[in-house]
């Protein structure tokens, strides 16, 4: 994965991700319009296709809203690398198929470098600064729940 960092702070939970109201609408292309607006409400305008979420501590804590990583993968984000997730959240993310990787250094990105990151390994060369960081590889079993896209198509690959 390649892509631009989308740096946050610590504590993001899911009703800034997406906000309550747009919870009755599972539409995918809903949820990425409305994807982080109340935190920062240019956010999806200014995304790129393949975006890398940055953040502190605890991203996606609160409630246990599927909608949360549902709206950052509708929205072009391909991964999201934190120092730490709320476990809900994590779930939720290798159950949709959005590849989460926990990084220690995740505070030495900054908004805008330019990201590699590689999955197997866990680890993200910074392009822009050419730091090269190491995040916790996600297990196997768990990285082909995301390399099938998710749970269900995961299960229904019959693995």
């Amino acid at each position: 994965m390649q892509g631009r960092a989308y740096c946050f702070g610590d504590n993001i939970d899911t009703d800034a991700i997406i906000a309550a109201r747009y919870l009755n609408d599972s539409d995918p292309a809903v949820l990425a319009a409305h994807c982080m607006e109340d935190i920062d409400s240019g956010f999806a305008a200014r995304l790129e296709h393949g975006g890398i979420v940055v953040a502190g501590q605890n991203f996606g804590c609160g409630s246990s809203r599927e909608h949360a990583p549902a709206a950052l993968k509708a929205a072009g984000v391909s991964c999201v690398i934190a120092i730490s997730f709320a476990r809900i959240f994590f779930r939720n993310a290798i159950n949709i198929g959005l590849p989460i990787f926990e990084c220690n250094d995740a505070a030495d990105i900054a908004e805008g470098d330019v990201l590699a990151v590689e999955a197997s390994t866990g680890v993200i060369t910074n392009l822009t600064t050419e730091q090269r960081l190491q995040a916790a590889a996600l297990p196997p079993f768990v990285q082909g729940i995301v390399d099938a896209g998710g749970l269900l198509a995961y299960l229904k690959d019959g693995r």
